[in-house]
């Protein structure tokens, strides 16, 4: 009973920490995308591939509410530039 109150009590510990590092990571892009002016980003190859990867298991709406400096363009999917 006492190891499951410790348990439930780092897990919510670890989840609220999770979320403040998410959010101060999402207002940072927000930042630098304001930064950029409407310019376009730039990446590389492996920086796409590195995001793509990253972005698959997350899903289309996930990704949608949390990408702020990249967004997918389905004419392009799978190719390469």
């Amino acid at each position: 009973m006492i190891l499951q109150v410790l348990i439930t009590m780092v897990a919510g510990w670890l989840q609220r920490h999770q979320q403040q590092v998410i959010t101060y990571l999402l207002e940072e892009n927000r930042v630098l995308k304001a930064q950029l002016g409407g310019r376009r980003l730039r990446l590389t190859d492996t920086e796409r591939r590195r995001l793509a990867t990253l972005a698959h298991p997350l899903g289309r709406k996930r990704l949608k509410a949390v990408a702020t400096l990249v967004t997918q363009r389905p004419s392009c999917a799978g190719t390469t530039d």
